[in-house]
Parts: structure tokens; C-alpha cells; sequence
């Protein structure tokens, strides 16, 4: 049996004459999908498979169909006959196009057998012999110069036994490690120095170890970390034997991965005895290696030969190459890859130094890997869209930078001296972040970021579509009326009601939330006093230099309050910072900043009364139905009290008028009881109920007992402008615990409360079936209601026709949106670029598009 050994990723061209049994090769050792047949394609163009006026507009389409399944990453195989060099070279360009490895299977059969097979064909019978011998004769011609013309496969299969028995084999390419998960430590550009190496090496846990000269020649690390060292390891230091010889040890021994840099691969051509210019630190290495014995140079000169381009690792989440590299470029093989991977991109420029000006391609990335490399130093790590540059001078005097991987967190050791001083000075940055890390501006979200139809993908959730007709809302909303999109982190989510009950004179009541829970296998919740006012996003900071430090505002704010579509909450920016001061002062007393060791903190909270921010909606809405119910109603209980005084007998239409007349003073009542008078921040009062995030802290994972004791806290550091929020904690297996939350429910919409969230008290919560379960459920009193359904809800025909609402899209906004928030704050706390976080923040105000009762 023959093994045909072929890329995962490649572009496979058969080879044959008519009749050679391509196409019966294609089906059987590829899937159907990845088979692009040109007579398919001549039939698409012109319904007829055999019509060769068609050819040129049938191979346009197929070279179409194969570039686009190459730029999906998909392996692709073209069936057609391909035995004129000028058809082969046209694939070999789309190949080279979408830097994919060509391959060639060359099926080589008898003219006669070819001849045989297309008589048995009625569409081929009528083929005239000498066609096929031409086409035996171009194929046979071209065998020999097959890897000349750019093929770097090719397989030639003699006869049919051959043929038949030939198999693929599926063949990784060297750079796809997906299947390494880490947990990695990538180590900037080394140049040589052997002291800081070993000294960053035993910063980030590692035990060296060391030959009988004292030599370090490995390291391990005790949890079984790997090291991935970023290349540019030789030139310029005072010991690039010393860093060959322990990364040569750790690469050998599986402890480490390295991929190549610009330098070694100068490095390997000078050994070579090729003609390279000796300059940039090269001298030194040569200079350095004479002193090592024949041994080891050959060993160095192989290692540093067989280094690849860049890898891809940990499910295609981590990507390391030396000078970076384009998403479009991620797991692709060719020599404009390694070039971009060992080079970056030149803008054709030099420099007042005389050195290439590279085109930052890190500024326009938006792949979803996160990339890591070095290559350009710089004095402080710095975060730009995913990517981080972990050059930082070690040579020229400055660190040895390292990041730990998936932590994202950066361990640096200073230079012992400066061993050669750099033609460039070290460019220098100005947005410093806490953790040593430093951020670029985030400035504005690019409109192809959030245009057309969107897909966001979620740790917790999977994939969240969003409509283009709602992402159109949505931008609009956010380019008209949002706040500074600096800091816009997050949208909260909609919230699910409980199931409709069956009980008399209810439409939302404690036990439907309890089944549901009890039936996705939870066994303790929280129930939370729902306050009625409007919902408030607080981002504070302890300083407006922590504003300008950590979100990019300069402008002397210390933060933000915002509504949950992303509106300032207060049209004046002095009381927002007035009220910012105060939850600033209460968060100092209570001792959050400094326990929870972060400069700013982002609250969900309900700000209330409900008129300080909804008068419009009350005036024009609620309160013109009540005054008109009352005016109407009113008068009509006076004519109708008139007509039975003249002896009419209208004693039903009276009973049923009063009782609308005692509605329609239930329903002012109802929306009365969350209305009162505010001047500045007197009478302006803050319900916190969760604590999301802080420094580098998705705090919203965290259990609620664990949010509102710290919330307690800041209550009890300002009770003039906190309300506390009222809970209980039931265990779902007693009922008694369930009966007395009932009452507790009951007792607070009795007395006008709005009523009860009940949650998961782990918070984030998980069915059996791996599905998240609802992160709350409301559950709103009777009273309550009469606002969101009118006045004579309660009535026996209305509250019939109620039952019937369905929750299953609301249910599905609110898991969505929540996801959605949830991967905001893990984005955001995590460093990622603000574009990558505004990507789910965007989704949330796009979701709320959708056609959804907004009573629910």
C-alpha cells in the first residue's frame, strides 16, 4: 500500500488524463465538499458538463470556490485534468496566494485503460481517441519538472493497482500545536544574555540544571510549565553559546518551544559560508562559537536551522512568532509567512538611523489569538489589540520581559549592564497600567467592528448572533447618545420573569421561580429585594489620574454613571462627579479598594426614585392614564349615582364603574409609591446589589452572599445616599425556608414593594446538561403589575389572556445577554483591546432590538 502523506491545510491537484479515474480517486480519500471538479463547475456556468466553449468561465469559478475555501483554512482538491503547465501554474498561484503548501497526485494510467473507461461513459463515448493521447503525452512530458513548477508534494501513482491502493495520511504542519494548552511562559529576545536568562528563568519557578563545567544546559518547571522563546536568542550579548546551550537543552528535553528570529536565520547562512553582511551583532556570535568545540557548533547550526516560522498553540487561542504575525498568516506555510514572522512589514522607508520603518500591523489586528513576539524593543510591555510585543531590551541595558500564558501576566528582570548600545534608542511609551503592563489609547470602535450581521463568541454561552438591522440600532444609539466609549465596559442584562402562575389574583408568584430552579438541579438560592427605579451602571475610580492611567480620560472625570443602554445617567457632568465623590468616599471607608487591591471598581445598581430619571415616561404615560381613569371614572360614578336615584336599575354597571374607579386609584397609587422629589443628590438614593469587576477581577462569578455583604458595607458608610437591599437565603430542599420566603414576598409588595429577584446563590450556575442557567428570575407583585399591565390587569378575562404571554425569546435575551456581559468584563479585566470588549457590549444593545413584549 502506497501512503500519500498530505497536508491538513493545503491545496491537492489531481493530475491525469480523461479517464485516469481522478474523480472516483477524489471520492474516496476526500470529502465531498473539499472535491472542486471543473466539469462541475462548466455545468454551473452553462448547464452542460461537457461544454468546452465554458472552460474559461468554468476554471474562473473554480479558482474562485478554491481561494475562498483556502482563506477559510480549509483543504481543498481540484479535480480536473491539470496536464498543461500553464493550468498547474494557475493553481500554484492561488496556493502561493493564501500561503498554502501545492501538492501534486499524479494518477498515471495506460492510454488504452483511459480509453476504455470513457467509452463506458455516455457523455465521453463520443471522445476521439487522439485526445487522450495528446493529453498522456502533455502529463508525461511534464512529470519530471512538476517540483520545479512550485509543487512541494508530489506523488506519482503508476498503474491501477497502484492507484487503488494508494491511502492519505493527514499530515500536521509543523507550526499547528493546538494540542499543546500550556500553560506556557513566553520569553522576549534573549541576544545572548545568559545571566538574565538564567535570573528570568528562576523568577518564573524554573530549576536549572547544569553539566559538570557548571554550565546551565535545562531548565524545568515544578508545575510543568513550557517555555516559548520568541527567537533573536544569539548576537550582540556577551554569551550566545551560554543561551544556546540551556535553550538547546530545554527544546531537546520537550520543556521548551522556540521559533526562529531574524538573527538566527543569519546566524545559519553564515555558518553556511554564505555571503551575509557582518554587522548587528553577528561578529560577536561567530567570534563567541570559535571557542566551543566542532560538536557543538554543528549541534547549534542544526537547532538553529531547524527552527520554524511561528506556532500556533493552545486550540488556536496563542500564536508566537518573532515579529509578530497577521491573522490571515496564522498556521500558514510559506516563505512570505516566515519572512513576515522573522521581518514584520516594511513600509519601503528607512529611518534618520538608517534602520527599515516597520508598518505597525499590530494596530490593525483583530484576530481572536492572542499574538506574542518581540523583534522591535521597546522600554514597557504594551498591549495592542491582542498582541504584545516582549522585546524589551535586555541587551541594549534594558529588561528581559517574559509573559505567563494563560494568566496574561508579565515577569521582567533588569539587564546587568548594557552590553551593546543600540543604533535606535528604545522607544519609549506613555499609557502605564497597573500590573506593569502598558495599554494604547483605545480611541474609537472601527465601524467594520460592529457593521452587518455579528457573531461574538462567549465563554459561557458559544456563539451570539446578532441581526444587521439591529446592529444598526444599536450603533446608532451608541454613536448619538452613549457615554465616552472609554467607559463603556459593560451592559447589563435583561432579566427573566418567573413562569406565569395559576393562582388566583396572581400573575407572578415565588413558586414558579423555586420549580424552576429545583428543576435545573440548583438546591440553594437568594431572593433580593427588588428596588423600582432605574437601572445604573457606577464606575468609579480612586483619582482622575487613575482614569487617565487605566480607561485613557484625561479630561479630570473619575468615572462614569450610565443607564443600561449606555446613556449618562445625569445630562450634568458635575453632579455625576458629585455623586462619584460620594460612592469614591464610602468605598475608601468601607476598605474595598484596598481589600479587593484594585484602583477603580464597576457597580450594577438601581438608582432611585423611578421619576428621577422617568418623569418623562410618567408624566406623558402613567400619569395621563390615572388622570384621565379618575376624571372618567369619576364622573360616571356620579351620573350612574344619579340615574338610581331616579329609580333606574343600574346597580351592575355601578358595581362594575366603582370597581374600575377603585383600580384606576390603585394603579396612581401603585406608580406613586416610586415617585418623590430630588434636588441635586438630596433625595437621590443608590441600591448596589452587585460588585462586577475590578483590577484585573471579574468579581460577577462570585456568589451573592459574597456581593452583598460588601455592598452592606458601603451602606453602612453612607445610609443618606445607599439603600440596603433586603435578602433571603432559601435552601430549595426544606420547605419550610421556601414558605418563609413566600411570606417575606408577600409581606414586601403588601406594603408597596415592587418585589423579589430570585437568584442562584453560586451565581454563575450550570444545568446537568452543561446549559447556564438563568442568572435571576423576577417575581413582581400584584400592585406592581398594574403598572406594566394597566389597571384592570387583575380582572378575571384580562388576567386569562395574560397567562397565555410567552417567555421563551425574553428567557433567551436574558441567557444571551447575559453571556454577553459576562465576556465583557473577562475581556476587559483580562487587557484585552477596547474594541474587543465593546464587541459584546455592542451585542447587548443590539439584542435589546429584538421584537420582545417589553412588559415582560
Amino acid at each position: 500500500m502506497t501512503e500519500l502523506s498530505v497536508p491538513e491545510l493545503s491545496l491537492v491537484v489531481l493530475i491525469g488524463s480523461t479517464g485516469s479515474g481522478k474523480s472516483t480517486f477524489a471520492r474516496k480519500h476526500f470529502r465531498d465538499t473539499a472535491v472542486v471538479s471543473s466539469d462541475a463547475c462548466r455545468g454551473i456556468v452553462s448547464d452542460d458538463e461537457n461544454d468546452q466553449s465554458s472552460t474559461p468561465d468554468a476554471f474562473a469559478l473554480l479558482h474562485h470556490i478554491a481561494g475562498i475555501r483556502l482563506r477559510r483554512g480549509l483543504r481543498t482538491v481540484i479535480d480536473a485534468t491539470n496536464v498543461q503547465p500553464k493550468a498547474r501554474q494557475e493553481l500554484i498561484a492561488v496556493a502561493r496566494a493564501h500561503d498554502v503548501l501545492p501538492v501534486a497526485i499524479v494518477l498515471d494510467v495506460p492510454d488504452d485503460v483511459c480509453f476504455e473507461r470513457n467509452t463506458r461513459r455516455s457523455d465521453r463515448s463520443h471522445l476521439p481517441r487522439h485526445v487522450v493521447s495528446r493529453q498522456q503525452r502533455e502529463l508525461r512530458r511534464g512529470l519530471r519538472g512538476l517540483e520545479r513548477e512550485g509543487f512541494r508534494k508530489v506523488y506519482i501513482l503508476r498503474g491501477v493497482e497502484e492507484i487503488e491502493s494508494a491511502s492519505i495520511v493527514d499530515e500536521k504542519a509543523w507550526n499547528d500545536r493546538r494540542e499543546l494548552t500550556g500553560p506556557f511562559d513566553v520569553i522576549g529576545d534573549v541576544h545572548g544574555c545568559r545571566a538574565e536568562l538564567e535570573t528570568l528563568l528562576g523568577e518564573l519557578g524554573y530549576d536549572l540544571a547544569r553539566d559538570d563545567a557548571g554550565r546551565a544546559v535545562g531548565a524545568t518547571h515544578p508545575a510543568g510549565r513550557t517555555a516559548v522563546f520568541v527567537g533573536d536568542l544569539v548576537d550582540r550579548g556577551p554569551d550566545t553559546p551560554g543561551v544556546l546551550r540551556l535553550v538547546m537543552g530545554m527544546v531537546n528535553a520537550g520543556n521548551a518551544l522556540c521559533v526562529t528570529g531574524n538573527h538566527e536565520n543569519k546566524l545559519v547562512r553564515a555558518l553556511d559560508g554564505k555571503k551575509v553582511r557582518i554587522a548587528h551583532g553577528l561578529a560577536e556570535s561567530l567570534t563567541q562559537l570559535e571557542t566551543e568545540d566542532e560538536d557543538f557548533r554543528k549541534a547549534a547550526l542544526d537547532f538553529c536551522r531547524g527552527l520554524i516560522s511561528h506556532y500556533v498553540l493552545d486550540g488556536g487561542r496563542l500564536v508566537v512568532a518573532h515579529a509578530g504575525l497577521k491573522e490571515e498568516y496564522h498556521g500558514r506555510a510559506s516563505g512570505r509567512v516566515r519572512t513576515f514572522a522573522m521581518y514584520g512589514e516594511s513600509t519601503g522607508e528607512t529611518d534618520e538611523y538608517g534602520l527599515p520603518v516597520r508598518y505597525p500591523w499590530a494596530e490593525d489586528y483583530r484576530g481572536r489569538a492572542t499574538v506574542l513576539y518581540g523583534h522591535t524593543p521597546v522600554t514597557d510591555l504594551r498591549w495592542v489589540n491582542n498582541t504584545l510585543c516582549l522585546d524589551t531590551g535586555v541587551v541594549f541595558g534594558g529588561k528581559l520581559s517574559a509573559l505567563r500564558y494563560p494568566e496574561r501576566v508579565p515577569v521582567s528582570v533588569p539587564a546587568e549592564r548594557v552590553w551593546y548600545e543600540p543604533v535606535r534608542p528604545l522607544q519609549a511609551t506613555t499609557i502605564a497600567t497597573p500590573g506593569g503592563v502598558v495599554h494604547r489609547d483605545p480611541g474609537v470602535l472601527d465601524l467594520d467592528d460592529v457593521l452587518g450581521r455579528r457573531v461574538v463568541e462567549t465563554r459561557q454561552h458559544g456563539r451570539v448572533g446578532v441581526q444587521e438591522e439591529n446592529a444598526g440600532a444599536a450603533l446608532e444609539v451608541m454613536s448619538r447618545f452613549a457615554i465616552d466609549p472609554r467607559w463603556l465596559v459593560y451592559l447589563p442584562p435583561t432579566m427573566a420573569p418567573c413562569a406565569t402562575t395559576q393562582l388566583d389574583g396572581y400573575l407572578e408568584h415565588p413558586a414558579e421561580a423555586f420549580d424552576y430552579y429545583r428543576s435545573e438541579g440548583v438546591r440553594r438560592v437568594v431572593c433580593e429585594e427588588k428596588h423600582m427605579g432605574s437601572r445604573a451602571i457606577v464606575l468609579v475610580t480612586r483619582s482622575a489620574q487613575v482614569a487617565a492611567d487605566r480607561f485613557g480620560v484625561d479630561d479630570g472625570s473619575t468615572g462614569a454613571l450610565y443607564t443600561r443602554t449606555g446613556r449618562p445617567f445625569f445630562d450634568d457632568s458635575a453632579q455625576t462627579e458629585e455623586l462619584l465623590a460620594r460612592v469614591r468616599t464610602a468605598a475608601e471607608t468601607a476598605g474595598l479598594f484596598e481589600e479587593l487591591n484594585t484602583e477603580w471598581l464597576l457597580l450594577d445598581t438601581e438608582l432611585m426614585p423611578w421619576s428621577a430619571k422617568a418623569v418623562g415616561l410618567l408624566r406623558n404615560q402613567y400619569a395621563a392614564v390615572g388622570s384621565a381613569a379618575r376624571a372618567a371614572l369619576g364622573t360616571a360614578t356620579d351620573l350612574l349615582a344619579a340615574a338610581a336615584a331616579r329609580g333606574l336599575d343600574v346597580t351592575e354597571l355601578a358595581e362594575r364603574t366603582a370597581a374600575r374607579k377603585t383600580d384606576a386609584a390603585a394603579f396612581t397609587t401603585a406608580y406613586g409609591r416610586y415617585c418623590w422629589p430630588v434636588d441635586g443628590l438630596v433625595g437621590l438614593r443608590i441600591a448596589p446589589f452587585q460588585i462586577l469587576a475590578g483590577a484585573g477581577v471579574n468579581y460577577a462569578v462570585r456568589d451573592h452572599d459574597w456581593h452583598l455583604s460588601n455592598i452592606d458595607r458601603l451602606v453602612a458608610a453612607d445610609a443618606e445616599l445607599f439603600t440596603p437591599t433586603g435578602r433571603k437565603i432559601v435552601d430549595l430542599t426544606d420547605p419550610d425556608s421556601e414558605a418563609a420566603a413566600t411570606t417575606w414576598w408577600t409581606e414586601l409588595t403588601t406594603a408597596g414593594g415592587e418585589g423579589m429577584v430570585v437568584k442562584p446563590y453560586e451565581a454563575m450556575v450550570r444545568s446537568e446538561g452543561d446549559r447556564l442557567v438563568q442568572p435571576g428570575l423576577k417575581c413582581r407583585g400584584p400592585e406592581y403589575l398594574r403598572i406594566i399591565y394597566g389597571p384592570e390587569y387583575l380582572r378575571e378575562d384580562n388576567l386569562r389572556r395574560l397567562r397565555t404571554r410567552g417567555l421563551g425569546r425574553k428567557r433567551s435575551m436574558a441567557l444571551r445577554e447575559y453571556a454577553l456581559g459576562l465576556e465583557a468584563l473577562d475581556r476587559f479585566v483580562a487587557g484585552e483591546p477596547l474594541w474587543r470588549v465593546h464587541e459584546a457590549v455592542f451585542a447587548v444593545l443590539a439584542l435589546e432590538s429584538e421584537p420582545v413584549d417589553p412588559r415582560l
